[in-house]
């Protein structure tokens, strides 16, 4: 490793641009993602209650069969009311995007310190343009599966903290009793979070090419000899 040189020339080429647009978009997909919590509130009537209020409140991973609602009064209902769990466990795909996500922001943070310290070294014989084209190609591929399986989660989270939860609800099926759905916390910063993995994945996707013309793929070996026509001399 050569000596470390600061130029921010690369930052106004497409390489290193790109790129700090990639460190920024991965804040915004994995951010609202790891930070968001909510509550679903709904309102119960009944054995000695009326119209009482029970929330049950979520966050991030959404392990949302872990969740439990509070009783809608000290009696439970005469008896009648059982501990009731939000139904679902979604944080395979919610962890898989964000840990993605952050990996994604410290490698950015890394090829940027690369490009404006090293790109002497980057253009002349290193490896790290093929290293950077490779994680690159998987980078896209990865931003389209882990947004994909996050979105599907989402879909289902939103089922599950939603109005049809008074569905899974034994105790709003007995006579006398019943069970209104009041409300849930906006999942707007998640939906968020969803295009911007779709924006990333784009992004990345079309990153491929400026780093592809930097690795040894585009670029001639400087050291194989170069082919072409000879005329043959003259004899004396």
């Amino acid at each position: 490793m050569t000596d470390f040189h600061l130029d921010l020339s690369p930052l106004k080429e497409p390489l290193g641009f790109i790129k700090l647009l990639e460190w920024l978009f991965a804040v915004f997909a994995f951010a609202p993602c790891g930070g968001y919590k909510g509550v679903t509130t709904l309102l119960i009537s009944c054995h000695g209650a009326v119209n009482n209020t029970i929330t049950a409140s979520f966050s991030y991973p959404f392990r949302l069969n872990t969740v439990v609602f509070t009783p809608p009064d000290p009696t439970r209902c005469n008896g009648t009311w059982t501990d009731v769990y939000l139904v679902g466990n979604f944080s395979t795909s919610a962890q898989f995007f964000v840990a993605f996500g952050v990996l994604i922001f410290f490698y950015c943070m890394m090829a940027l310190v690369f490009y404006i310290g090293y790109m002497h070294a980057y253009r002349n014989g290193s490896n790290f343009p093929m290293i950077d084209y490779v994680f690159t190609l998987c980078a896209a591929f990865l931003w389209l599966v882990s947004t994909a399986a996050w979105a599907k989660a989402l879909v289902d989270i939103k089922i599950s903290t939603g109005y049809r939860i008074v569905e899974e609800i034994p105790a709003c099926k007995i006579v006398g009793s019943s069970c209104v759905f009041a409300s849930v916390t906006s999942m707007g910063s998640l939906n968020v979070s969803v295009v911007f993995g779709l924006v990333n994945m784009i992004l990345w996707g079309g990153n491929a090419w400026f780093v592809y013309k930097e690795s040894s793929l585009h670029k001639p070996d400087s050291n194989s000899p170069k082919s072409g026509f000879y005329p043959p001399t003259a004899g004396i």
